[in-house]
């Protein structure tokens, strides 16, 4: 399961999935990947959703510059190894 560690790296780097809700939101909110990769290097667990319907899941709360960025994360991820396919 992912901990904050690997969400901030795996936001920052740009190395995530958008479900179809999300990207509408996005888009009607103008949030780049930019926002996204810049927020995500400071993100926060700001509440645990291990018992999620589909895989266990979290919000984190990042920032770029002064403005807040609210992600719901699926933590049921794994990262490959280092003789894995990325």
């Amino acid at each position: 399961m992912l901990d904050i560690d690997d969400i901030r790296t795996l936001l920052a780097h740009g190395r995530y999935e958008l479900t179809r809700h999300a990207l509408t939101r996005l888009v009607e909110r103008n949030i780049s990947a930019e926002f996204i990769r810049t927020a995500g290097a400071s993100a926060e667990v700001i509440e645990d959703y291990s018992n999620d319907k589909y895989s266990p899941s979290c919000l984190v709360l990042g920032f770029s510059g002064e403005n807040p960025l609210h992600l719901q994360v699926s933590r049921g991820y794994t990262l490959p190894g280092p003789n894995q396919p990325s």
